[in-house]
């Protein structure tokens, strides 16, 4: 009895169990595969979202300061704009009401230096970074007819076109500001 019942047991051959490891093989690679995907795409999803926050609180900061430019309580002819160059502006506004505008915090200079990727803001404390990753900044000025122009004093509108990021997880984001205080001729 003994000889039968191992007759009828049945175990797996070499081949067989050769073939069951190269089908999981398979699967695990594909497997594999998909989650490199998913989290490249996550990956590249995360970049694109930090890029597009740098890019507008940037735009928010500088279109705020830009609206407040050439605040003159006291009516004493401050300037709005004193330099309008196509990767600089720097502009004024008499926070403390005294008719001067000081050396920190009263004139402020937003700049991109060629050959860098940092946005900065000075405000008399040196060249802070607002953003960094800037693969484009480009400040537009036009009077109060639309014209082009590049007198500061005859700025009425900036538009500014901010991009920042690497590939395409790039974000670029524009926005026109009016100048408020400016006293356009």
């Amino acid at each position: 009895m003994r000889s039968v019942d191992r007759l009828g047991e049945r175990g797996h051959s070499l081949a067989e169990m050769l073939v069951a490891m190269a089908v999981m093989a398979l699967l695990m690679a594909a497997t594999l595969s998909m989650l490199q995907s998913g989290l490249a795409a996550s990956g590249w999803g995360t970049r694109r979202v930090e890029a597009q926050q740098a890019v507008r609180v940037a735009l928010e900061r500088m279109a705020n300061e830009l609206r407040e430019a050439g605040y003159d309580p006291t009516s004493a002819g401050i300037a709005a704009l004193v330099v309008a160059e196509p990767t600089r502006v720097v502009l004024h506004h008499d926070l403390d009401g005294d008719g001067v505008i000081g050396p920190t915090r009263e004139r402020v200079t937003y700049l991109l230096r060629s050959g860098e990727t940092t946005l900065r803001r000075d405000a008399g404390a040196g060249a802070q970074p607002i953003v960094e990753g800037v693969r484009r900044l480009v400040l537009a000025y036009f009077d109060r007819d639309g014209a082009a122009t590049t007198d500061p004093a005859r700025v009425a509108f900036v538009r500014i076109e901010l991009e920042v990021g690497m590939g395409a997880s790039a974000a670029l984001m524009m926005t026109q500001v009016m100048l408020r205080n400016a006293a356009i001729w």
